[in-house]
């Protein structure tokens, strides 16, 4: 099959990627590196070729506090991304299947996460900019398929977790976010500070996991919005004791600071029309995908703490 990727290096992305290689499919990858996608016509280039499925994953974003300081930026390049991509598949891949990724931060935090409320009711004050650029891709999408009629589906995730996650600076989600604290505070010594009272809740969905019932759902469903998620959450505090346990750190060690920002205090997707669509959702269990992701960060902060004790003269 022939595919295009936009944001294809980012975490998702490399993920995907490799999945659709193992399948044999065709996939031109596409980063900021590669195309630059706030400029309109960057991506024609790539039209020597017609497309059946164009997954579309790039987005200006990072996580923590980032969109409380970005609001602008987000709204002007967001908007530049979605707009560029849109225009491109109507005019020149309109026979192409469009999936593309929501965002639970669209949801308004006093409603019910199922789809039905997706444009409805007001986001979250914090994360409003990044949320309505997602809306506005969506309503993207529903505009071209009722003139054109053209294909799409757009999947909102829940938080996707595993190894391979950046490390490279940029804001982490939380789940890395603790992982990192907590493993740094086991080699180097250092405090774990927490952002929050650690009473907020989240849910996870393993990387590979989500990858596959993405890539089921493409084959499947058309016109549709549909979340994501494992359909449970768990407190903050709840995680760290699970990778305290893993990495040895004492938990009564982390400290909570409740003055940091910590974004909505509950955010799990209601989940009933994924398993109304798959015969069955399997998620690798939480404990074993923490195992797995601590062991590859573990890796990581191993070899950073030995190249700087290096670049010390240590």
């Amino acid at each position: 099959m022939k595919i295009l990727v936009t944001g294809a290096s980012g975490f998702l992305g490399k993920a995907l990627c490799r999945m659709l290689a193992t399948h044999g499919d065709d996939a031109v990858q596409l980063n900021s590196r590669n195309c630059d996608l706030t400029i309109q016509g960057s991506l024609e280039r790539f039209n020597d070729r017609s497309y059946e499925q164009i997954y579309h994953l790039a987005a200006w974003t990072q996580a923590g506090d980032f969109c409380l300081h970005h609001p602008g930026e987000q709204w002007v390049i967001n908007q530049q991304i979605n707009t560029n991509v849109l225009a491109w598949w109507q005019k020149y891949q309109p026979q192409a299947k469009l999936i593309c990724m929501g965002t639970s931060c669209a949801y308004a935090p006093d409603l019910e996460l199922v789809e039905e409320n997706y444009l409805v009711g007001t986001p979250i004050e914090s994360l409003y900019t990044y949320a309505q650029t997602k809306r506005m891709l969506y309503v993207g999408l529903l505009a071209l398929h009722k003139q054109f009629g053209m294909n799409y589906l757009c999947l909102v995730p829940s938080t996707l977790y595993g190894p391979g996650y950046h490390t490279d600076g940029r804001q982490m989600h939380f789940i890395f976010d603790l992982m990192r604290k907590i493993i740094r505070g086991k080699l180097r010594g250092e405090p774990v500070v927490l952002w929050g009272n650690g009473l907020q809740s989240r849910e996870l969905v393993f990387v590979d996991d989500f990858v596959r019932i993405l890539l089921e759902l493409a084959a499947v469903r058309n016109n549709d919005l549909i979340n994501i998620g494992a359909g449970e959450e768990f407190t903050i505090r709840h995680f760290a004791q699970l990778i305290c346990d893993k990495v040895g750190y004492p938990f009564e060690s982390i400290q909570f600071d409740a003055s940091r920002y910590v974004g909505a205090r509950s955010k799990c997707l209601v989940v009933d029309k994924l398993k109304g669509t798959m015969a069955e959702l399997k998620l690798k269990p939480l404990e074993a995908g923490l195992a797995q992701t601590i062991d590859w960060l573990m890796l990581e902060e191993t070899a950073a703490l030995a190249r700087s004790i290096s670049s010390a003269g240590v």
